[in-house]
């Protein structure tokens, strides 16, 4: 199991919002956290600390110019997602980016969209694609969500699904939207089910706030999933020392 660590940017500042309140009014998103420091001080701190495989989530429009720099104080150490398309992601490899991270592109209009899988796929190339997942429930079951997790798709996670969309990307990355930002806890079925479902390095975000957690998500996955924490470290808001998750994880 490794600690991700990542990089919201909203409005061109790093931010831990509450992702359902991401709407297009700014007057309506809840914010948990808004930063002083520059997005490259804490690439700068993941590079230190030799942290790799972390995720820059460009939240709306007008921050590519902070998410850049943040890629160029850690070449090739984080990904970078919001926005990526096959005619963009090009770009932002060239900018430093390890991989790029597609959620709306591939999933529009409430399904599918195969034709842009294809694109960004033959752009990138597998191996650099991590396809976001991030999803709800509905029914008891999960679908994916898009359209700044407000858009319910018609694609639902099983093994089925997983096992089909592997064949296209290197990664995923799940948030659990129903509790991601809220400090409540892990998603702990959905949890379960990624790491028996997953066959390729996957990242679960989503609810956890203390190292209690972070062993609860290590035994109900068996450490095959990797974890990522926000708006619960001290770094970004929170009561939960950065240090201590670093230190957790490297122990496991």
């Amino acid at each position: 199991m490794l600690f991700r660590p990542c990089i919201d940017i909203h409005q061109g500042k790093v931010k831990q919002i509450v992702g359902e309140t991401l709407q297009e009014d700014p007057n309506q998103v809840v914010e948990n956290f808004v930063s002083e420091r520059a997005p490259g001080y804490y690439a700068s701190m993941y590079r230190e600390d030799g942290l790799t495989g972390g995720h820059i989530i460009m939240l709306g429009g007008g921050n590519r110019e902070a998410a850049v720099e943040a890629l160029r104080a850690y070449p090739q150490g984080m990904q970078i997602g919001g926005g990526i398309t096959a005619d963009n992601a090009a770009s932002y490899l060239e900018e430093g980016a390890s991989h790029v991270i597609v959620t709306s592109y591939v999933f529009r209009d409430g399904r599918l969209d195969m034709d842009n899988l294809h694109r960004i796929v033959s752009e990138v190339g597998r191996e650099r694609l991590v396809l976001d997942l991030s999803c709800k429930s509905k029914d008891g079951r999960w679908y994916v969500v898009t359209n700044q997790w407000t858009t319910f798709s018609d694609v639902e996670l099983s093994e089925a699904s997983i096992r089909e969309l592997e064949g296209y990307c290197g990664e995923f990355l799940v948030h659990a939207v129903d509790v991601e930002g809220k400090r409540e806890g892990v998603q702990e079925e959905l949890a379960r089910k990624l790491a028996e479902w997953t066959r390729i390095p996957t990242t679960y975000a989503g609810g956890a706030r203390s190292l209690d957690d972070l062993e609860r998500f290590r035994s109900l996955t068996d450490g095959k999933l990797d974890i990522t924490i926000g708006s619960a470290l001290d770094i970004f808001g929170g009561t939960l020392p950065y240090r201590e998750v670093v230190d957790f994880c490297r122990r496991r």
